[in-house]
Order: C-alpha cells, then structure tokens, then sequence
C-alpha cells in the first residue's frame, strides 16, 4: 500500500479515466509506462498528478510510444512488478505487437482500454474496433458499462490476472468518451479496503530475482512453441472461475455484484438484443419501455467478459428466445460482426434455433438512443413471430441514406 493514503468521501464524482487512475493507485502499482492519447489520456494525467501530488510509491515513465509504454510495462513486470498502463485506438494498434509479447510471457499487466474508433477516416470518438483488434491478443478482456464498473473491475483486474493459476494480463475495457468523460456518482472503497482485495504483488519468475536465473522471450520454434502457446491458452480459458472467485469477493467487499453474462428480464424474453458497453443501459431503458408500451417480451443481455468469451454462460441464457439482434459497434471488415459470430457459435450446438441477426451500430461515436433500440424490439418481434428474418443476416442501423443491408440467409 502506498505510504500517503486519500482520504475519500463515501460518494465521488468521478468519470471513468478518474476511475482508471484511482484504481492504478489503490492497487500500488510498481510502474506504468504511457504515452497519452485522446480519450484515454486522462487515465495517465490524473495518475500523474497523483504521483507528483506524493499518493503514490511507484514510479509513472513517459516514454516515446505506445509500443514503448507497453515495452515499458513489460520489462517492468518481468522484472518482477506490478505494471500497468491507458490506450485507445491508433495507440492500441500501436501496441498489438507487444501485447502479444505480455501474454506469452505471462506477465499480469493490466491495460485500461478506452474504446475509440480507429482510423481512417480519423474520429476520436468511441466505438469497439480496437477491443476486437485485441480479442485474440492472450489477454482476458473485461467490459463496464459506466464509471462505477471501470473503477470496480479495474480493481478486479489486478486480482484475476496475478492470480497463481491464472498469471496473464488483463484488458478493462470502458466506452470512449460516454464513460471515460461522463462524470458520475462513483462509491470508492477505502484505500485499505481496496489494496487488501487487490492484495500484495507475487513475484513469478522474476528476472531479478538473482536466486533463481530465468529468461523471457525465449526462441522456440516448431519445438516447443505449440505446448507454450497450449498452456497459455489453458490458463485464459481456465480463468473462468477465477473470474466468478474474483467477483464473489469483490461483492463482500462492495456490495456490488458482478456476473460473467449480465442479463436484464431475458427469464421471459422472446426477444433479446446482445450488446457490449454502454448501450446495455441503455436497452435496460428501451426494455422497460416496449415491455409497458407494447407488451412485447423483450430483453437485453451483455457479456462481462469478452475474453474469454462465456459460450456456455451466455447460451444457456437464450435457450427460450425467439429472436436475437447481435449489436457489434465495430466496422465488420468483410464479415458479419464479431460478437454475431460469437453468439452465433455459441447458440450452434444447443437445442435453441432463434432467428439470429447482425446489427452494426454506432460507428465513430454515433449515438443510438431509446427510441431506435424500441424500434429494433418491434422488428425482432415480427420476425420471431414469422420465424425468419425481414431482410438479410446483417444492416448496418443508423447509417445515412438507404439502408444497407448484406448476407443472405
């Protein structure tokens, strides 16, 4: 725990960078590398200025890049510390090469990633293109969807990642801009409260660790490169529990409970959309109301946890539903969205056929508010009363012009 503690009110005002840097500080992390881009920055300035103002031991290195700020935290955690760092867009696309590096050296860094568009055209606003560019990265990927979940599962991020059986980094992801400067009620642990569940940093295989001489990054090739990627692998799918584990006790401590798929009045559903980010609030809005307003049976799910992705966790929660609308709000590049693709895979061996469709959102920071998400709930409801879809497999929703829709079925 760091020597100078805050003293915090039961009630902050904070937005979700604010989130990110209070979390860096409870959790005493040894260094974070970072190089500041738009809308994360605010993750590393208010760190910086917790650093400067004597709350934090550690030590904050501005270097060069983002693939620098990675390299930062990666040698930084082989050497046996606690790491972390902020990015979003152009600089997640930066560090790509490096997050590869911190997974298979199984180093638990933990990446805050606010959620921005990736060029071109240029646009610093929020979608999710760059948490799928990291979705096959090795790092466990966590979702919040405002400013309380960005500070709680950040926390819980320390814990999930350096936890003995499971030691790989951990991504928490929070929308540009609709999070990261969307100031809001936020209930902070105390910071005793807070570095005892994130508890003290264990060293594995240390580089300085003089007694015991180790490497990283170590050449393998057709050898032994298959059963180093197969045990990495082992340990990100075998973080599930651990999740549910971390969670559970971070309910003791907070009172707030957190699940690996999230669900808003899908007991009942007919209808269901599946989204990520912020717009699970606001469905919640959209559900209640269709649900008065029309009697249709809708609902919302979201998974918590993008990676590894819950198959059987969210399957098993659409097994009676007549219709699904995947919400992905990154540009598909060829293909049906990402999280189509992964709800579509893990409905495919279950009893459950509902009409399944592609809905892609709210690029660039486009926003989609209660009234479109209303009208998304009567389409789908026409369509699992006939049985099939309107159109085809995928439109993108809220585009300018005619409607744009791909894929025949």
């Amino acid at each position: 725990m760091n020597s100078k503690q805050m003293e915090l009110n039961k009630v902050e005002v904070w937005d979700g960078n604010t989130c990110n840097a209070q979390a860096f500080r409870q959790a005493a992390v040894d260094v974070v590398a970072a190089y500041p881009i738009t809308p994360s920055t605010n993750t590393v300035e208010n760190y910086a200025a917790l650093h400067s103002n004597g709350y934090v031991d550690g030590e904050i290195i501005m270097v060069e890049s983002e693939h620098a700020a990675m390299s930062g935290c990666v040698g930084a955690g082989a050497a046996g510390g606690r790491v972390a760092t902020a990015t979003s867009s152009q600089g997640c696309a930066l560090m790509v090469e490096v997050l590869y590096q911190c997974s298979g050296m199984r180093i638990p860094a933990v990446l805050c990633l606010v959620n921005r568009a990736l060029a071109a055209p240029l646009n610093v606003n929020g979608d999710h293109s760059d948490m799928y560019l990291t979705r096959d990265c090795g790092w466990i990927q966590l979702d919040s969807f405002n400013a309380q979940e960005a500070y709680d599962l950040t926390l819980c991020a320390f814990r999930i990642g350096e936890h003995k059986e499971v030691r790989l980094p951990v991504i928490s992801n929070q929308d540009g801009f609709l999070t990261s400067h969307t100031a809001q009620t936020v209930r902070p642990l105390s910071d005793k409260v807070a570095y005892d569940f994130v508890g003290d940093y264990v060293q594995v295989n240390a580089m300085l660790d003089f007694t015991k001489p180790v490497t990283h990054g170590v050449q393998t090739e057709h050898d032994w490169h298959f059963e180093h990627k197969a045990k990495q692998h082992a340990a990100l799918m075998g973080s599930l529990p651990v999740v549910e584990e971390v969670f559970a006790e971070f309910e003791k401590v907070s009172g707030r409970k957190y699940n690996i798929v999230e669900t808003y009045k899908v007991d009942d559903a007919d209808v269901v959309i599946v989204c990520l980010g912020t717009t699970y609030e606001t469905a919640m809005i959209a559900v209640d109301a269709i649900r008065e307003e029309t009697g249709i049976k809708a609902g919302v799910i979201a998974p918590r946890l993008f990676r590894p992705f819950p198959l059987t966790q969210l399957a098993s929660k659409l097994q009676n539903v007549k219709a699904i609308a995947c919400m992905d709000r990154s540009a598909p590049g060829g293909t049906v969205g990402t999280l189509y693709n992964e709800v579509a895979g893990a409905l495919f061996n279950t009893p459950a056929r509902p009409v399944l469709k592609n809905l892609v959102y709210g690029l660039g920071g486009r926003d989609i508010i209660v009234n479109e998400l209303k009208d998304i709930f009567v389409s789908l409801n026409e369509e699992a009363k006939n049985g099939k879809l309107n159109g085809k497999i995928q439109t993108l929703h809220g585009v300018r012009g005619p409607e744009l829709s791909f894929y025949e079925h």
